[in-house]
């Protein structure tokens, strides 16, 4: 091995040595010390979102992906003290995230809707909804779906941007809500008595709240009967079963109280061939 003179070596030291050893030193500073800055950037962050009480999930994976952009942020930083153009890189990152956006549109979109839902929380897990053309009680509100049961028991997942572009129907979203039903009679049934029966089934049922106050109305005159509104009002948990009573209760203090129920008829008449009416 040639041994440098001093001269040589004196240039070599000052040209390249000792700039590339600053570089390289300055470069490992930055990036370490941005990583450290990204690491506890990133930890604010989550205790924001805790005590905002947003989804653990969704504060996850915002850190995860704000960790990963400052990271980028940070080495590029470290890679422009070492005198490398950065532009061309940057150029190319942007070339390869607009490529990836284009190929993930549809996840970018349900991931979007999924943190306007999980942020503006239209409805929550538990919740009883009707939306994307489906319903049923929510089970998890996750980043790019939402799980749901239907009455049945059936699992269906559906894309947060389907739930979010229409319109969300929470049935349970208050406390209480009111029993829509209407029951006919004949024209030629007493109305105060049957308002009478039907308010007197309700009173016994304690399920129904007295404020606000249970309505019997006429709802309509129609062609083969009378028809009564009525609007009693309970407790969310308590709607199906109470509806499902009430019909059957207030058809049997119809049928024992001599109230009929009428339904559409027809007279059929057959003509014989060249007689009359039979």
């Amino acid at each position: 091995m040639t041994n440098l003179d001093p001269t040589t070596f004196s240039f070599y030291l000052d040209t390249y040595l000792i700039p590339w050893g600053i570089k390289l030193a300055t470069a490992a500073l930055v990036f370490l010390v941005g990583r450290w800055l990204a690491k506890v950037i990133i930890a604010v962050f989550h205790r924001v979102m805790d005590r905002s009480k947003v989804d653990a999930t969704l504060s996850k994976f915002l850190g995860s992906i704000g960790y990963a952009v400052l990271l980028v942020a940070v080495a590029i930083a470290a890679l422009d003290q070492l005198g490398i153009n950065t532009t061309s890189l940057l150029a190319l990152l942007g070339a390869a995230g607009l490529a990836v956006g284009l190929a993930v549109k549809d996840s970018l979109s349900n991931f979007s809707a999924g943190v306007m839902l999980i942020i503006f929380r239209p409805f929550k897990a538990g919740d009883y909804i009707e939306a994307a053309g489906t319903a049923g009680v929510v089970e998890h509100i996750q980043v790019f779906s939402t799980i749901m049961r239907t009455g049945d028991n059936r699992e269906i997942t559906v894309p947060n941007g389907a739930i979010f572009r229409g319109t969300i129907v929470n049935v349970t979203a208050r406390a209480t809500r009111r029993v829509d039903m209407v029951f006919c009679i004949g024209y030629d049934d007493d109305i105060a008595k049957a308002r009478e029966l039907i308010n007197q089934v309700m009173a016994d049922d304690e399920r129904i709240l007295k404020d606000p106050a249970p309505a019997v109305s006429i709802a309509e005159l129609a062609d083969n009967s009378v028809n009564l509104n009525v609007r009693p009002w309970v407790n969310s948990g308590d709607y199906w079963a109470v509806r499902s009573d009430l019909l059957e209760r207030i058809k049997g203090a119809f049928d024992s109280n001599g109230v009929s129920i009428p339904f559409p008829q027809r007279d059929v008449h057959l003509y014989p061939q060249g007689g009359e009416a039979a």
